[in-house]
């Protein structure tokens, strides 16, 4: 993965994007805007190099290009931008609407009567937005059984620890609250995001959300847990400290 931008959170949600993309969604990176293809809403935007790195591994695009992220003219930004980079379902970075968007999918495909599926990532600190909460009324209204919301509960963001800054806790019991069904995950454990996809798969009537516990800053020692790693970009000696810890 290429560490420019924000490395903290990126990290904390490669395990469940590598999941999503090479177990879990029904796409064809032959044909990005095959209609019936699974969506993937990247709500905290600005971890966008997690996700163009398993992008370009699942060819979308050459992986010579994530070397030009965030330069000038390269089609990988700071945020995703659907209208720019194959493979990116909806333009996020404004942080709380993603989930708003991934309902209109969600909708859509009941509407329509397709059987494609949804899928929204959420940041912990993310959900202290207002319009989550409105957004996940609809989810529920609207019994979106084809939505799949995955919070990355990294415990922390930018100013520091989520509980410090503005409390989203208890996260499983606002959700539930809201009719969603509750699962709870070691969201850096492969095994049990793929469980976790396969319960939700199964859940009728109601949306689902997977409360994923990650570590911010997994796999590199001195980024673990460091909320200043959130949107920090490593110098020449971190970088190559890095790359050899992540192997």
């Amino acid at each position: 993965m290429h560490l420019l931008g924000h490395p903290g959170g990126s990290l904390s949600i490669a395990d469940i994007l590598t999941v999503l993309y090479f177990n879990e969604l029904n796409i064809d990176e032959k044909n990005p805007k095959w209609e019936d293809r699974d969506r993937l809403v990247l709500s905290k935007g600005h971890c966008a190099p997690a996700l163009y790195s398993v992008l370009a591994n699942r060819g979308f695009f050459d992986k010579k290009e994530l070397k030009t992220l965030r330069k000038l003219g390269s089609f990988l930004q700071g945020h995703p931008d659907m209208k720019k980079t194959p493979g990116v379902d909806m333009t996020t970075g404004s942080l709380g609407q993603g989930l708003s968007a991934a309902n209109g999918m969600a909708i859509a495909a009941k509407l329509d009567n397709k059987n494609y599926r949804v899928y929204c990532i959420l940041g912990d600190g993310e959900i202290e937005e207002g319009q989550v909460w409105e957004a996940a009324m609809a989810s529920n209204k609207y019994k979106l059984d084809n939505l799949c919301v995955i919070v990355d509960n990294n415990n922390l963001q930018i100013d520091g620890k989520i509980e410090d800054v503005m409390s989203p806790y208890p996260i499983d019991e606002k959700f539930r609250s809201f009719g969603f069904q509750i699962i709870k995950i070691d969201g850096n454990d492969i095994d049990e995001i793929l469980k976790a996809f396969e319960v939700a798969k199964n859940v009728k009537g109601k949306p689902t959300c997977i409360i994923a516990k990650t570590i911010k800053g997994k796999g590199i020692s001195f980024m673990e847990n460091k909320a200043s790693w959130h949107g920090k970009a490593p110098n020449k000696e971190e970088y190559d400290k890095a790359v050899k810890e992540l192997g």
